[in-house]
């Protein structure tokens, strides 16, 4: 297991790059995932997904080794930024407007990178329009990384892997279960600890009746979990 600094820098990550206005921008989470994006064997051969793409940068980072890569966002903002970075960058790009790769059908990637929205919220359900679709994902921060844990499997080709970040606060232990349970071999590859951010900060009072969070609490733990298909 690799353990990484407190300090996580999204700075050569975010050069050059657009973001349209409600276009989430890559930050320490993004950057850790980075991290772990650049230790896999990617190549010409290599087909790569990534769920969630926003501004593009993970996809753009995977498509400079030469793999394919298809990227898929729900927002079309982010949808139009990935696009324009492409073209920034000039590399090839597929960007789709959709959910969890819904419109490939059965076909499989050797690589399936995400960060999922991930933050609780007192919501029942994520919201639909906004900004913080990117973040906001239910009163445990797990509807969309279930969701994803139950749809890797199909995503995969043998021997591929999946990557994604998310807060500790949603329970690494739980997701690592969850692939594992699909048939998939996943630990816990990266670590990092951050301070709280606004989001987290404006839901203190929230996040600590719901024992999300202790008291005065001020750091926020990330992992990146890395799931392989047998």
């Amino acid at each position: 297991m690799t353990m990484t600094p407190a300090t996580v820098s999204s700075g050569a990550l975010t050069a050059g790059l657009i973001a349209l206005p409600g276009v989430y921008r890559p930050q320490a989470d993004t950057a850790l995932l980075a991290q772990a994006l650049a230790r896999e064997d990617l190549g010409p051969g290599s087909e790569v997904l990534e769920i969630g793409t926003g501004t593009g940068g993970l996809a753009l980072q995977a498509a400079d080794t030469g793999a394919r890569v298809t990227a898929v966002d729900v927002s079309w903002p982010a949808v139009v930024t990935a696009r324009l970075n492409a073209l920034r960058r000039r590399l090839p790009l597929r960007v789709v407007h959709g959910d969890l790769a819904g419109r490939d059908g059965d076909h499989r990637y050797d690589l399936v990178v995400s960060n999922p929205p991930y933050v609780p919220a007192p919501g029942v359900r994520p919201p639909s329009r906004g900004p913080e679709r990117a973040w906001d994902a239910g009163p445990d921060g797990r509807a969309v990384i279930d969701r994803l844990c139950a749809r890797a499997p199909r995503l995969l080709r043998p021997g591929g892997a999946l990557l994604m970040v998310h807060s500790g606060m949603c329970g690494a232990e739980e997701t690592v279960r969850r692939l594992a349970g699909e048939g998939l071999a996943a630990e816990v590859t990266e670590r990092a600890t951050v301070a709280w951010g606004p989001v987290l900060r404006s839901r203190r009072s929230w996040l600590e009746r719901r024992c999300l969070a202790a008291g005065g609490e001020q750091w926020e733990e990330l992992v990146v979990i890395r799931a392989r298909h047998h």
